[in-house]
């Protein structure tokens, strides 16, 4: 179809940037509240096309164009991290907003006024975070603000500019920011006049280095700074939790040593639910194994929620399988017998580790919190978003929203099964197992 058209409807089309933007780049309808929004905050992932959309919403203010603007706006505040960004990304960048103007329509900009002047008269003025004093005065009827999260002074920034837009009948403002867990990106995700839309850097894919995506993606998804700068989530840690991201991340590693094969012994931690309703609480699966010198690998997290007992029993075997494991271990304070008969209506050979939850959950976590802290435990690939989101939700009352910690009762029944210690200084192997013995040969390759 693009064949047929004569040059300049692609011209037209090529600068027609809403017929060809993303979902996320398109205007949001309403605020939190479900009214009008004034502020519109735009959260993405490294190169989501938050500069873009950046650009040309301004440029869609600066000459009233719908659906982006009502009215024309004759005063923008363009406010970015530093004055070099200001001018290097918003105004002169790849994706800013010179590059992005039609020849006719394009601005002058004025370097020591820190000025672009529109030719219908329109005027937008670049500031720096790094100075919030410089917004004091002037006023404003539209603004872009440009990676608000990384802001020296945010708050006294952002309040400062929030006094000078009270120009028009409805002064609104954009801003665009790879997420971090700061007050005021939280206030504003919770504002009810607020428009919230978030995108991946997945979504923007077809316009970047296909090398950028296989190195830089493959390497970080994941991981807490791959889910924040790749996802756009907005990453935090409680302030009373057992683990933190920053531990969490310093035992992270890609491989576990250096095959598996050199792992003494594995095991899948399982935390069945009381029921298999809808709703009802999670599977916990998580396997793990522990190599010389007492280092514990977590190898993966298979949990699963809403499935029959059949269900989870069949994903435990089957992970128990795929990773050669040497036991289940099992908690049994919910399903008692039943647990273990489950088990082996899958697999009669499985050898089954039944434990008692004697202590509460938080006192059963806590060596193993001291063995993260410490950089015995160690987290194998990418990461395991779910189960690390668990771990730094973790407090003295549980998680924060009442839910149960499968995945992490799942961890620390693994865990803490693999650091026993027998009569000897190495991990006990087999004298604890409920199951069959296991010919000499399967063990002599773990060694």
């Amino acid at each position: 179809m693009l064949r047929t058209l004569p040059p300049e409807r692609l011209t037209a089309l090529n600068e027609d940037f809403i017929t060809l933007a993303h979902r996320h780049q398109e205007p949001p309808a309403f605020a939190n509240n479900g009214g009008p929004w004034t502020t519109w905050l735009m959260l993405g992932g490294r190169g989501a096309g938050k500069t873009r959309l950046g650009a040309e919403w301004v440029r869609a203010q600066a000459s009233g164009a719908a659906p982006y603007a009502e009215s024309r706006a004759f005063n923008i505040a363009l406010v970015g991290e530093t004055a070099h960004d200001a001018r290097e990304v918003m105004i002169e960048g790849p994706s800013g907003i010179l590059a992005h103007c039609p020849r006719g329509e394009r601005p002058v900009w004025m370097s020591s006024r820190r000025r672009l002047e529109w030719p219908n008269g329109a005027v937008a003025t670049a500031f720096s975070a790094d100075d919030p004093e410089q917004l004091r005065g002037p006023q404003f009827d539209a603004a872009w603000c440009d990676e608000l999260a990384k802001w020296r002074a945010p708050d006294e920034t952002f309040d400062n500019l929030q006094f000078g837009l009270r120009l028009g009948p409805r002064p609104r403002q954009l801003v665009t920011t790879t997420p971090r867990p700061i007050a005021l990106i939280k206030r504003l995700v919770t504002d009810p006049r607020t428009a919230v839309t978030r995108a991946a850097t997945h979504a923007n894919a077809a316009h970047l280095s296909p090398d950028f995506i296989e190195a830089v993606i493959g390497r970080y998804a994941g991981t807490r700074l791959g889910r924040q700068e790749i996802d756009g989530e907005i990453i935090e840690d409680r302030n009373d939790a057992l683990w933190s991201r920053d531990v969490i991340e310093a035992c992270r590693v890609d491989v576990a040593p250096p095959q598996q094969f050199k792992l003494l012994r594995i095991v899948v931690g399982l935390d069945p639910p009381a029921s298999s309703r809808a709703g009802a609480d999670a599977c916990g699966i998580v396997a793990a194994g522990i190599a010389e010198g007492g280092i514990v690998y977590v190898l993966e997290d298979a949990t699963v929620q809403g499935v029959s007992p059949d269900g989870w029993a069949s994903r435990a075997v089957a992970l128990y399988r795929r990773l050669e494991a040497d036991a289940i271990v099992a908690e049994v304070n919910q399903g008692g017998d039943m647990v273990k008969a489950v088990l082996r209506q899958i697999d009669r050979t499985v050898p089954v580790k039944q434990v008692h939850a004697t202590r509460g959950k938080y006192l059963r976590a806590e060596p193993v919190a001291a063995m993260y802290a410490q950089g015995k435990v160690k987290h194998v690939g990418a990461g395991f978003p779910a189960l690390e989101d668990e771990m730094c939700d973790f407090g003295l009352g549980g998680l924060s929203g009442g839910a149960s910690p499968d995945r992490l009762d799942a961890l620390v029944w693994a865990v803490t099964e693999l650091t026993k210690r027998g009569e000897g200084d190495g991990p006990r192997i087999r004298s604890f197992w409920d199951g069959p013995v296991v010919p000499k040969g399967i063990l002599a390759r773990r060694w």
